[in-house]
């Protein structure tokens, strides 16, 4: 196994590059979609119908690319889908038309199936982590500060550039940072693959027992139905955040209320990983789903009150937070390290499905009705991942076969 000073690295790397990717391929779209309508003569909703339509195609790919993270190894996908991110930003920002500058857009939304959080919980299990679940969410802790920097940053530099000008430059910091980075991965995956179980020592493995193959199926059904929600709202608002503050009359004060989005997810992270510890997953899921619910309604009962907004962002983005260490650790729990791979890739296609159409969805509903009405209709969605989570842990208290506690703050730090 790795030297422990060795996985720590790893461990900062990949939150090195899931800032990046996140920033570069999702974030700082919401920033660069007006200017990319008018230079292309379209809408604003149809920009955002062609990022939707981009990542129902990725949320197709998902499933394979999580497949392959299982058979090829995620270090050698990441590697690969570092170059794919870079091509597939060029492609973008040199698009003479509105035909190539869409096919770009379905080459981002395919290369991010290789480098965001799917590919790297499957990497962090495969380079031989002995406490995969705590490491999961050492790295979402890590990477939660995507948005705080990425929106600031993106908005800065249109500011000075083009957005063809500032996708560019996203690419090469794909190219530059993230390549390397993911090629040193594969190799330190190779290497955890050739020693022997003796020589991996006998960590306690954080996976629990499957359930049975009957409340397995149901639960598994549930898992997925209750990330669709999640994502389905997490999309619609944070690609609409800083204008969706703005619509609600907070004016230029609701892009620095975004920005305490990222810090809340990072709070939210870091308070499961220091009192988390005794917290099963099925339960952190429920507690997730509750907290976007809840601040939801906060913004919607006190708006335009600047305090209520800011109470908004910290509810959702510690309930953005705590989704993304769910997305890696509830599959772990409920199913095991067997097949985890293509596991998350469902997951990850259950997300991105709903995805695809949240932001078109959010923003025809927001033209056609009031914003206040478009977000109870989130707020209901975000309610039903609630009752899904709810059931999974419904299920798991009736199995006979609890595994023992998985939390994420067992054993020494990794």
């Amino acid at each position: 196994m790795p030297e422990r000073s060795v996985l720590r690295k790893a461990i900062w790397a990949l939150g090195l590059t899931q800032i990046i990717g996140y920033g570069t391929l999702y974030y700082s779209f919401s920033i660069l979609a007006p200017a990319m309508a008018r230079e292309f003569g379209l809408t604003e909703g149809w920009v955002f119908a062609a990022l939707s339509a981009s990542l129902f195609a990725g949320s197709l790919f998902a499933p394979t690319a999580g497949r392959w993270a299982d058979r090829f190894g995620a270090g050698r996908i990441m590697t690969v889908g570092s170059v794919a991110a870079a091509v597939a930003l060029a492609l973008c920002a040199v698009a003479p038309g509105r035909v190539s500058f869409v096919l770009g857009l379905l080459a981002m939304e395919l290369a991010s199936s290789f480098v965001l959080y799917s590919a790297a919980f499957v990497a962090i299990v495969q380079v031989g982590v002995p406490r995969p679940q705590r490491s999961i969410t050492h790295l979402t802790l890590i990477a939660g500060f995507a948005s705080t920097l990425f929106w600031p940053l993106t908005s800065a530099l249109h500011a000075h550039l083009t957005w063809r000008e500032v996708y560019l430059l996203f690419a090469a910091l794909n190219l530059g940072l993230c390549l390397p980075i993911h090629a040193w991965l594969m190799r330190l995956s190779r290497r955890h693959a050739t020693v022997t179980p003796h020589e991996r020592g006998s960590a306690p493995d954080e996976a629990g027992m499957p359930l049975d193959a009957r409340r397995g199926r149901a639960a598994f059904l549930l898992m997925l139905a209750g990330f669709a929600t999640e994502g389905f709202v997490l999309s619609a608002i944070l690609i609409h955040m800083v204008p969706l503050t703005a619509a609600l009359g907070l004016g230029t004060a609701g892009l620095f209320v975004s920005t305490l989005f990222g810090p809340a997810q990072v709070a939210s992270r870091l308070i499961n990983m220091l009192f988390g510890g005794r917290l099963q997953q099925t339960h952190l899921a429920v507690i997730a789903a509750s907290l976007l619910t809840a601040g939801l309604c906060a913004l919607l009962l006190t708006t335009p009150w600047l305090p209520g907004a800011f109470l908004f962002v910290f509810l959702f983005g510690l309930g953005s937070g705590l989704t993304s260490i769910v997305g890696g650790t509830l599959p772990l729990e409920l199913f095991g390290r067997e097949g985890y791979g293509a596991r998350l890739g469902w997951a990850s296609a259950a997300r991105q499905f709903t995805s695809a159409f949240a932001p078109f969805a959010l923003a025809f509903l927001m033209a056609r009705t009031s914003v206040a009405n478009s977000l109870w209709v989130l707020v209901i969605a975000a309610a039903s991942g609630v009752i899904a989570f709810l059931a999974i842990a419904l299920l798991r208290r009736r199995d006979s076969r609890v595994p023992f506690v998985i939390g994420g703050n067992a054993g020494g730090a990794t």
